[in-house]
């Protein structure tokens, strides 16, 4: 079997971004062909800056 190699990508934005980051990337990634990937959204519970202990949307 020929695998393809994998890139990771993880990006925290703030809820309003979200769809146009997604846009970003799939207008800059797509191929069409197998193995560009897909887009998974989640939802952070909680964030938090540990050097100056700043939470949520300020600590992005």
């Amino acid at each position: 079997m020929n695998f393809l190699p994998k890139i990771k990508l993880e990006v925290a934005v703030r809820s309003e971004l979200a769809d146009a980051v997604i846009e970003a990337i799939t207008s800059k990634s797509r191929t069409g062909q197998i193995g560009d990937g897909k887009i998974f959204v989640v939802e952070l519970e909680k964030v938090v800056r540990i050097r100056t202990g700043e939470t949520d949307t300020d600590a992005l």
